[in-house]
């Protein structure tokens, strides 16, 4: 259970298991019971996990202003998102065609779902009936039979426009069409449209299949009608989107994005690792920030980041940039700040640091965090701080039991957090300026 859930966060599963230990099925033990959990039910703990479960349906009932309903659904790229993407609409009960300049990419991509649905689908006869809704289409011709069209190709603004230009001629009046960019602005990519209105963003998160949440993307041209359309489609592959404004990094990885580069930083400064994975997940993420950074891709984060500059007091470590040059991007490249084997990551013994002790080295991280949270709230990047705590919790595994940054922020209390960002602004600089939003408002 400890694997699964720290009995400092999770206190109920180990209540449940202290009872039944002690008691047994007796009538003593159900008794207990009913007194275990009227104490449980008004702990902090569970009062935040029932908030998230409702931020939850609230994501969905935003989805069913509209009634769009796809059949077919058309990706460009079949690279790990683009592929990704593809099977798991598929296994929706939706016809997909994949389209990519390499027939290898495309084979992988059928052979991996293949491969998945022997092992998620025991009926043979519906094994065959998913597989044959997946159609590999290197001309992509599915473009103009498609509800939805969705890219998925690396992040390059002029291979973007090029393919938009062609699909905009070629797709149904009413088709959504969509990018799966994780940071360059809608505004940019429709830019060479005839009629920018029709695109939106469906940004998926890696890996497609575990994540819950899809940031839906509307620039300022885009139509609300294909909003709402783009928001059920979501809901009906069983994702939670969230509507949020174009903006660098939309808002996941805008408000991920610092906490990941304070991480990279203290590594700079001689924390190890193994130590600064150790602060966060004793804050109660669910992973590391230097693992995560090595499962996400070291060039995806520096991308990212590249991206950001401009828009977020963005300083990046030098070890980031050596790292990508050296070609040593993470899991996917087997080295990154960990060696990988089998898709696991070899953790040195954790170290203390000669002069940061865990609770600054968590603070920064963490500040850093909330800070870029209340500025994306500011800045209008979702219509309230509910759906930033949902987005950012189903979006980045924020520490559930503690709400959501924004509901976290206002029990540690606005003077407070401010108070340690002036402070940590005069001994680390000023990426830790405190956003106007704590004490302006909205």
């Amino acid at each position: 259970m400890e694997r699964r859930a720290s009995p400092k966060f999770y206190p109920s599963p180990y209540a449940v298991i202290d009872n039944f230990d002690k008691y047994g099925l007796s009538d003593d033990g159900f008794e207990a019971e009913i007194r275990s959990l009227e104490t449980i039910a008004h702990d902090e703990t569970a009062k935040n996990l029932i908030r998230i479960f409702f931020l939850q349906e609230k994501l969905k009932e935003v989805a069913k202003q509209s009634t769009y309903k796809a059949h077919h659904v058309h990706v460009i790229g079949a690279g790990t998102m683009g592929g990704d993407i593809a099977m798991w609409c598929a296994m929706q009960g939706i016809r997909v065609t994949i389209q990519d300049t390499s027939i290898d990419r495309i084979a992988a991509v059928v052979k991996k779902f293949s491969e998945s649905l022997k092992k998620r689908v025991k009926e043979r006869v519906l094994v065959q009936h998913y597989r044959d809704l997946l159609v590999p289409d290197m001309k992509g011709d599915g473009v103009a039979f498609a509800d939805v069209i969705i890219e998925a190709v690396f992040e390059n603004l002029e291979v973007k426009q090029t393919i938009f230009k062609d699909v905009e001629i070629r797709a149904k009046p009413n088709a959504i069409i969509a990018t799966n960019t994780s940071s360059i602005p809608l505004d940019e990519i429709n830019s060479i449209m005839k009629n920018p209105s029709r695109l939106v963003g469906i940004h998926f998160f890696n890996p497609v299949e575990k994540m819950q949440l899809v940031e839906v993307i509307h620039g300022k041209q885009t139509d609300p009608n294909v909003m709402n359309d783009a928001l059920a489609f979501v809901l009906q592959i069983k994702k939670l989107p969230l509507s949020v404004k174009s903006s660098p990094g939309f808002l996941v990885n805008r408000c991920l994005t610092p906490y990941l580069l304070e991480a990279v930083a203290l590594y700079d400064e001689g924390v190890s690792p193994a130590m600064i994975d150790k602060a966060a997940t004793d804050f109660g993420m669910p992973m590391g920030p230097i693992e995560l950074a090595d499962v996400v891709g070291l060039d995806i984060c520096l991308s990212v980041a590249e991206h950001l500059k401009g828009t977020v007091d963005v300083k990046i470590p030098e070890s980031l940039i050596k790292q990508v040059k050296a070609g040593n991007v993470g899991r996917k490249s087997g080295k990154g700040f960990y060696q990988w084997h089998h898709n696991r990551p070899t953790k040195p013994p954790v170290i203390a640091h000669a002069s940061l002790n865990e609770i600054v080295i968590q603070q920064r991280m963490i500040l850093r965090f909330l800070n870029e949270c209340m500025a994306s709230y500011r800045e209008h990047l979702v219509s309230n701080a509910d759906q930033l705590d949902a987005g950012v919790i189903f979006g980045t595994g924020f520490a559930p039991f503690r709400g959501g940054p924004m509901h976290y922020a206002e029990h540690l209390k606005h003077p407070m957090v401010v108070s340690i960002l002036n402070e940590y602004t005069k001994s680390f600089g000023d990426r830790f300026k405190p956003d106007a939003g704590w004490t302006e408002g909205r």
